[in-house]
């Protein structure tokens, strides 16, 4: 299967999106079609064997609109061309309206009317002029024309088939009238000609043209900012990278850099690619990427993510994936991908929207019928007709969605939560229940040797023995007894026939020795008994240490005992949980006793432990098959079959790649409480999915009745089609702002420091401040770059600087006015507005 993006033209509304979407979803091959209407653009996945790009455009032309494949590069386009073509039709149109409506409404408020134009004997006069006023505006907006009777040629009517139909009808029937007019002026039947006069519509149709353009133009300007999230992190992109050729430094394009190649960070400067540090050390802002307000130390050996910023010091970097492969365009992908993808929520628009269009255009024909049967007044049937094309407006109904999913993965992407699909947004707010994986989700990861209990057995030879097996594992528990080993100056030897036993530990060859270490399980299963060394090992698990038995050949040698310590913001994270009426529940290959000893320690309410990876899969899908919607939250390789096995699988940032993959949620600050945060920005954007779906339809249900005059018996109501148009336009405007509220969502996290020493994400301690600058004027990461430049030229200065904050963390190693320092900020062109 491949997978295509597609920008689509010639879309107004969500009946467009609906003909779209069938015409390609007819094309044999075609998989999935999402068609966004937000951003004007398409995903398919199509099997190449039958199907191709040239078939699935050729599909969407047939359907009476443009398609063509997107670039590989990422699309930095922000459709401003555009908008400013519709402002200027917007402008000219408005010069046009304006005389136009004065001269036929001037008179209801007693405005001053040019003599030219008054009395029966300017009957003409005052016709064409309102006729000449109101082609430019035709003109101006003939797209509505051609676009709307194309669509209603194809068989596919959308709202621009309204608007034309409505507006054609107000302009024919008044071209119809002046006739009239000249007609019986030329044989002196004035009050007949006056009669016609009093009923003619060219205001009408110029205003209906305006209020849409100006709708159209305003939904543009709102639409822009729901993608303001993406449109952030392309900027964040450097142009710009300077490599070592030759052994001097060369400034070549971004997109240039290839993998392998050495490239000088300086302080300020952007990150062009994400890789290691080869030589030096600095701190780096990463705030873009993960959320992170505070700069992050990086030394030789720690990695660095594309787009983030240098604030102090001057590394050399090797290259491990070039532009298009780097951490800032996955995560691009990812908030697209999000947009593009479709929410279950959105199918019950999808389908009204379908038939939305032929209906009202049925209802406007009934509507028009009606009312010439009931009361003979045509004019009075081509008003309530017009007024029901123009009031009706599929567009809410359309935009009431994705309007919400891009402002919603736009706002995760922005506090370090990636979001991969809109599914996966919805599923969220439903969740009831928390399954955690305990090691490097509610603990470090790190774990750290405590205590060395041998048994018949030197301590050293026993680690000699242990080191050598662990060398073969990539476990933490083993990383952590080969560092104590390099600590202690234990040698390491030769191991052959390494095995590993799933959810029992490993085993191997060493010398003439065969060793065996993991937990009592193993030890059972091999016959080899701890005696008394079993109460040992329980009190250190009952302390939240990890136990680990030991074997040589065939006897038991011991126990080393390994502790991992719980992230400082674990138990905030199990909190905001329990508040938000989560369930929550530990799964772990630990031991019970360690196990409990952490659900103690956080208040998680449930804990499963010496669990095999297809028992957490076996567990997620009993919770599921009880009626609890579960979120998984893990980051190792073990984990991922849990992770898709749940309702919403939420992988660390700092985990295997296996998992977060296998995940719906990313969490890039590996922060336990950016899962609680997810599930209420889930909550949030649906909250808000259903106001504007509501209102797009309590919209319709009632202008719809009351354009076609369904309310004039008893109040004596009939819609005029200028107040229809202008309805129409808000009710589209009124849905995209009220998606944009979403951008006011705040997290509830409070300020404990993160912590993580894996991948990407690694922290590192950063210096203690002893004084905060707050600086006005900083724009974007390039302000903070300069701010942190000339703070660190100044003798005795470390200076850290937070966009976020707009504040600089300052460190004096002597004394230092705060005259200097803010000399230093304003001439470089920044106003400081204090100093604590």
């Amino acid at each position: 299967m491949k997978k295509l993006k597609y920008d689509v033209t010639g879309m107004t509304c969500s009946a467009c999106q609906a003909h779209v979407e069938k015409a390609v979803k007819n094309v044999g091959g075609v998989s999935t079609v999402n068609v966004n209407l937000l951003r004007n653009f398409m995903q398919v996945e199509f099997d190449e064997n039958t199907a191709d790009s040239a078939k699935i455009i050729a599909a969407v032309e047939k359907a009476g609109y443009g398609a063509s494949e997107q670039g590989a590069e990422i699309s930095k386009s922000s459709g401003g061309d555009e908008l400013k073509k519709m402002k200027f039709r917007l402008i000219s149109s408005v010069c046009f309206l304006v005389p136009l409506f004065y001269i036929c409404m001037g008179h209801m408020v007693n405005a001053p009317i040019p003599p030219i134009l008054s009395g029966s004997e300017n009957m003409m006069i005052f016709t064409l002029t309102q006729l000449l006023l109101t082609v430019p505006i035709i003109a101006l907006n003939f797209h509505f024309f051609s676009n709307g009777f194309k669509n209603l040629l194809h068989r596919a009517p959308n709202m621009d088939s309204l608007i034309a139909i409505g507006a054609s009808a107000a302009f024919l029937y008044s071209l119809y009238g002046t006739y009239m007019m000249a007609y019986h002026m030329g044989r002196g039947d004035l009050p007949a000609a006056h009669e016609y006069m009093m009923n003619l519509y060219y205001e009408s149709c110029g205003t209906i043209l305006t209020l849409i353009t100006v709708g159209k133009y305003l939904e543009s300007k709102s639409k822009r900012k729901t993608s303001d999230a993406v449109s952030k992190l392309v900027n964040l992109a450097p142009k710009t990278a300077i490599v070592l050729r030759n052994g001097s430094e060369t400034e070549i394009p971004a997109s240039e850099i290839a993998v392998g190649d050495i490239f000088i960070l300086k302080a300020g400067a952007s990150v062009p690619c994400d890789g290691t540090v080869i030589e030096g050390s600095c701190s780096v802002d990463q705030s873009a990427l993960t959320g992170e307000s505070i700069p992050v130390v990086k030394n030789v050996g720690d990695t660095l993510m594309s787009a983030s910023v240098s604030t102090g010091g001057s590394v050399k970097c090797r290259c491990d994936k070039t532009e298009k492969d780097s951490t800032l365009s996955q995560i691009i992908a990812l908030v697209e991908d999000a947009a593009a993808s479709k929410a279950p929520i959105a199918r019950l628009a999808d389908k009204i929207s379908g038939i939305f269009v032929p209906v009202v255009i049925a209802i406007a024909i009934i509507a028009a019928a009606a009312w010439i049967l009931f009361t003979r007044d045509f004019a009075a049937a081509l008003k309530a007709a017009i007024s029901v094309l123009v009031i009706s407006c599929p567009c809410s109904l359309g935009l009431a969605t994705p309007t919400a999913i891009m402002v919603g993965t736009g706002k995760g992407a922005q506090n370090g939560i990636l979001i991969k699909s809109a599914e996966s947004l919805e599923t969220a707010h439903h969740i009831t229940t928390v399954v955690l994986d305990k090691t490097g989700t509610c603990t470090k990861g790190i774990p750290t040797v405590s205590e060395i209990i041998p048994h018949d057995i030197s301590e050293r030879d026993l680690l000699t023995l242990a080191g050598s097996l662990e060398a073969y594992s990539s476990h933490p528990l083993a990383k952590s007894i080969m560092e104590f080993c390099h600590d202690k100056n234990i040698p390491q030897l030769g191991c052959t026939d390494y095995r590993e036993t799933e959810g029992g530990g490993i085993s191997g060859t060493i010398g003439d020795k065969t060793v065996m270490i993991g937990n009592l399980r193993l030890m059972k299963q091999n016959n080899i008994d701890p005696a008394e060394f079993v109460s040992k090992a329980e009190q250190a698990a009952e302390n939240g240490a990890i136990p680990l038995y030991a074997a040589v050949n065939g006897k038991f040698a011991g126990i080393i005992t390994a502790a991992d310590p719980i992230k400082p913001t674990s138990a905030e994270a199990i909190s905001m949980m329990k508040e938000m009426g989560l369930k929550t529940i530990m799964l772990t290959g630990d031991n019970a006793k360690t196990a409990e000893a952490i659900r103690r320690e956080l208040d998680i309410d449930e804990v499963y432990a010496e669990l095999l990876p297809k028992d957490k899969t076996d567990m997620i899908n009993k919770l599921r098959e009880k009626g609890e919607r579960t979120a998984m939250i893990g980051d190792g390789i073990n984990d991922a079959p849990a992770l898709a096995a749940a309702d919403v699988g939420m992988a660390l940032g700092a985990g295997q790649d296996i998992a977060i993959e296998s995940a719906d949620i990313v969490l890039m600050k590996s922060d336990l409480r950016d899962a609680a945060e997810a599930v209420r920005l889930s909550r949030a954007t649906m909250r808000n999915i259903k106001q504007n779906l509501f209102r797009a339809l309590f919209y319709n249900a009632l202008g719809i009745p009351l354009a076609a005059g369904l309310f004039f018996p008893i109040f004596k109501w009939q819609l005029n089609p200028m107040f229809g148009a202008a309805a129409m336009s808000l009710s589209s405007v009124c849905v995209v702002t009220n998606a944009l509220r979403l951008n006011l969502f705040k997290s509830k996290k409070s300020d404990i420091p993160e912590e993580s020493s894996t991948n990407d994400l690694q922290r590192k301690e950063v210096t203690t401040m002893k004084k905060t600058m707050f600086i006005d004027g900083m724009m974007c990461n390039h302000c903070t770059g300069m701010v942190t430049k000339v703070l660190n030229a100044i003798d005795g200065v470390s200076a850290e600087v937070s966009l976020e904050n707009k504040c600089a963390y300052i460190e004096l190693s002597k004394e230092v006015s705060d005259d200097v320092l803010v000399n230093a900020v304003t001439e470089a062109g920044y106003e400081v507005k204090g100093i604590e």
